[in-house]
């Protein structure tokens, strides 16, 4: 029997990187996924893809509407909704002196705001289906401390720890864990715009900063998405019963807590 026999999960920002080898780990381990994004070209793509357990639904975080017909979609397609990954979010970087409002607003608004109200619509359904399931955020080292150019991704990773803890203490009443995923730095297409951000500021050639942060790993290199599938499934599954609102590091042994 696997771990995930018998599950249904929605993860959010799965059209790609590591939200799509979460949802490819899922299946492998007996699940049936949502693959949500933004982007529903590419969403469909990746499920197609995957196979008959996984469909693709449409999703704007930042748009309640949207996160409803989500969370909808997939109760009547997959049947029930055992497991969400809050994956869906967006990096940004720039001095203090040079931060926006609309930058903030932004960045604030998907990454914060997007995670809570999924992960209120997911468990309002769970606490009215009776289903005892499994909430995943996705944090960040960033969350853990600031850094000079990053002081708006890193508060709300910071956020995103502490949502987990108040979420994780109120809703296992109601049988759902909560808990939350820290990554490092994990390589990926995504990191061509965090390399681009760093190019700009610290006036480094393109693929420098890539390079660096990668040799400063204590493991060696920089993750992989994959690297991170195994916590994703565990803290998914049966093993992880009794986890209640912890944020478990991932990163090749660049953050102890």
């Amino acid at each position: 029997m696997k771990r995930l026999d018998g599950k249904t999960a929605l993860i959010t920002g799965a059209a790609r990187g590591i939200g799509r080898a979460f949802a490819e780990a899922y299946v492998r381990e007996g699940a049936r996924v949502a693959i949500a994004d933004i982007d529903i070209a590419r969403a469909r793509q990746t499920a197609s893809e995957i196979g008959d357990s996984a469909i693709a639904v449409e999703m704007d975080v930042t748009d309640q509407a949207s996160i409803d017909a989500a969370v909808a979609a997939t109760v009547e397609q997959l049947g029930r909704l055992d497991i969400l990954i809050n994956n869906a979010a967006i990096f940004t970087a720039a001095p203090i002196t040079e931060i926006t409002r609309e930058d903030y607003a932004r960045t604030f608004d998907i990454n914060v705001a997007g995670t809570l109200f999924t992960l209120q619509a997911v468990a309002k359904h769970m606490i009215d289906a009776g289903i005892k399931g499994r909430i995943i955020n996705m944090a960040s080292q960033a969350g853990r401390r600031g850094e000079p150019l990053v002081a708006v991704y890193c508060a709300t990773k910071a956020a995103i720890i502490s949502l987990t803890q108040s979420a994780g203490l109120n809703l296992i009443q109601h049988g759902i864990n909560v808990n939350a995923i820290s990554p490092g730095v994990v390589d990926g297409e995504h990191w061509d715009g965090v390399d681009a951000f760093f190019a700009k500021y610290e006036n480094k050639a393109p693929g420098q900063k890539k390079r660096e942060v990668g040799e400063a790993v204590p493991y060696g290199r920089m993750g992989r998405a994959e690297d991170l599938t195994g916590m994703a499934v565990f803290l998914a599954s049966d093993d992880a019963d009794y986890v209640v609102a912890q944020c478990y590091n991932v990163d090749g042994g660049q953050w102890m807590s």
